[in-house]
């Protein structure tokens, strides 16, 4: 079972996510796409979580603005289809940053797999506007730029806040519930 952060929705059982686990099921069973949960992405959280998180978040923004709320669900959960820890492969001279090419070889393998319409190729493609130059040409591109990051900072609130809850601290406990 799984689901978003910041969700209290279980994205394989609960009626609020139904209509979104009916749109990326094959993806999220996919041998290729299951292969991110062996990646680390942003510090203790998955690639594979990373876009399902995004996926969701995309979903829910792209159905409350009248956008394809199916092609931003299905293209959030391919967007960082890459299969590697990009902290364990150096740079070679004269490269772009992982930030700035990942996305193009997400959408490669995400087009080894699937069939995507030009529109998902796109939100893929695109995600990382504006490191990736050329502006996003779908409203649903610009709806992935947004969830992306706020995913990101998610997952890394997540972290920081499991860190800190580990210092056994008093005065870092009290400030958490305080946030919390």
């Amino acid at each position: 079972m799984s689901k978003a952060f910041g969700s209290k929705y279980r994205i394989e059982s609960s009626k609020e996510a139904e209509e979104f686990y009916s749109f990326v099921k094959d993806l999220l069973n996919n041998e290729t796409v299951l292969e991110m949960k062996n990646f680390r992405h942003h510090y203790s959280t998955t690639c594979y979580q990373h876009c399902l998180n995004v996926a969701y978040y995309n979903y829910l923004i792209c159905r409350k603005l009248g956008l394809d709320s199916k092609k931003a669900a299905r293209a959030g959960i391919l967007h960082d289809l890459y299969l590697y820890d990009w902290r364990d492969v150096p740079r070679k001279k004269g490269e772009m940053p992982h930030g700035m090419r990942h996305p193009r070889i997400a959408l490669e393998i995400a087009k080894q797999n699937f069939d995507l319409s030009k529109r998902e190729q796109d939100i893929i493609v695109k995600h990382m506007w504006p490191l990736t130059l050329r502006l996003p040409r779908y409203a649903e591109s610009y709806v992935i730029v947004v969830t992306d990051k706020y995913a990101a900072v998610l997952e890394i609130g997540a972290h920081v806040k499991g860190k800190l809850k580990g210092l056994g601290s008093k005065a870092v406990g009290s400030v958490l519930r305080k946030v919390s």
